[in-house]
């Protein structure tokens, strides 16, 4: 049985996005968790997914994520799989609506007792999750470094206060801007990071679209600010934030580098933005990546 040394908890969910202009694309592999482990992925990872599996999931989409995830996690359940229109606007907000009866279920996930026990030595731990459900998994994964990318629903002024008191339960959290600025009724982005250090956060990684990213750390002084990593052709921005999530934790196990990890995430973040749906590794990944790699670490910069 094989001993993944990442895992991301969440759902699988089956997209129908919407863009600004009209256009749509239907039946597409989505999903916080399933993006943050293609991020994963594209730094030589095979995470595992736990998640329910709805009954009607496409056979394509199970033999993908047979190829290219650990599925010891994810487990079916006779609902139909659930689906959701994501729907853009021309600023990156993103709007999502499930078109199942009672997408609950697969929100809420597995209770933690159906977690493979394969997965409980995981290194690191991706969680797209409700700051509520946040104690059970710092229980169930101690020793893990645990990545928490609040939903967007919870980014709220009226949950300031509980975000503040659940920090202290991961290590790295990293909203995007628009969800920090809604929680803070801050706008400046390197107020935000410093906010999110003061409040407790150990690492935090403000994900700001085009703009790049911001990284913070506590005890560090200054700040990290990185560019997006550019790509021959932005097809879509879906799940680009997720896969900048599971890069900089892979970075951040492997290395113990903060700078490392940020351009991990960003080069990350750029496989997510070249394509529809979920990434696949490309035949020439290595080559790839280490040129992105290369281009955005002489680009990093360190600001007071």
């Amino acid at each position: 049985m094989s001993q993944p040394a990442f895992v991301c908890i969440g759902s699988v969910i089956i997209d129908d996005i919407v863009y600004p202009d009209g256009q749509t694309c239907m039946g597409v592999l989505g999903g916080g968790s399933t993006h943050a482990a293609a991020g994963m992925l594209m730094w030589g990872e095979r995470p595992g997914l736990f998640s329910y599996i709805g009954s009607d999931l496409p056979d394509a989409v199970k033999a993908r994520l047979e190829r290219d995830f650990d599925n010891q996690g994810l487990i079916p359940i006779d609902f139909p799989q659930i689906r959701a229109w994501q729907i853009f606007e021309w600023n990156g907000k993103r709007t999502e609506i499930f078109r199942v009866d009672d997408p609950s279920t697969f929100l809420i996930g597995p209770p933690t007792d159906k977690v493979p026990t394969s997965y409980l030595k995981a290194k690191g731990v991706h969680l797209p999750d409700e700051a509520i459900r946040l104690p059970r998994w710092r229980a169930l994964f101690p020793d893990a470094v645990l990545i928490w990318e609040p939903p967007p629903p919870y980014m709220i002024r009226a949950n300031l206060d509980h975000f503040r008191e659940t920090l202290h339960l991961v290590d790295i959290v990293s909203p995007n801007l628009l969800e920090a600025q809604s929680l803070y009724a801050i706008d400046n982005p390197a107020a935000l990071v410093r906010a999110m250090l003061d409040d407790g956060a150990k690492v935090a990684a403000l994900r700001m679209g085009e703009a790049g990213s911001l990284v913070g750390v506590r005890g560090e002084r200054n700040l990290l600010a990185l560019p997006a990593v550019p790509v021959p052709k932005v097809v879509d921005q879906t799940g680009a934030g997720n896969a900048y999530c599971g890069g900089f934790l892979v970075g951040w196990i492997k290395t113990g580098d903060w700078r490392t990890a940020a351009c991990y995430a960003g080069v990350a973040a750029s496989f997510t933005l070249e394509v529809i749906g979920v990434p696949e590794a490309p035949a020439d990944l290595e080559q790839v990546r280490a040129d992105r790699y290369n281009w955005l670490v002489k680009r990093v910069e360190s600001r007071a």
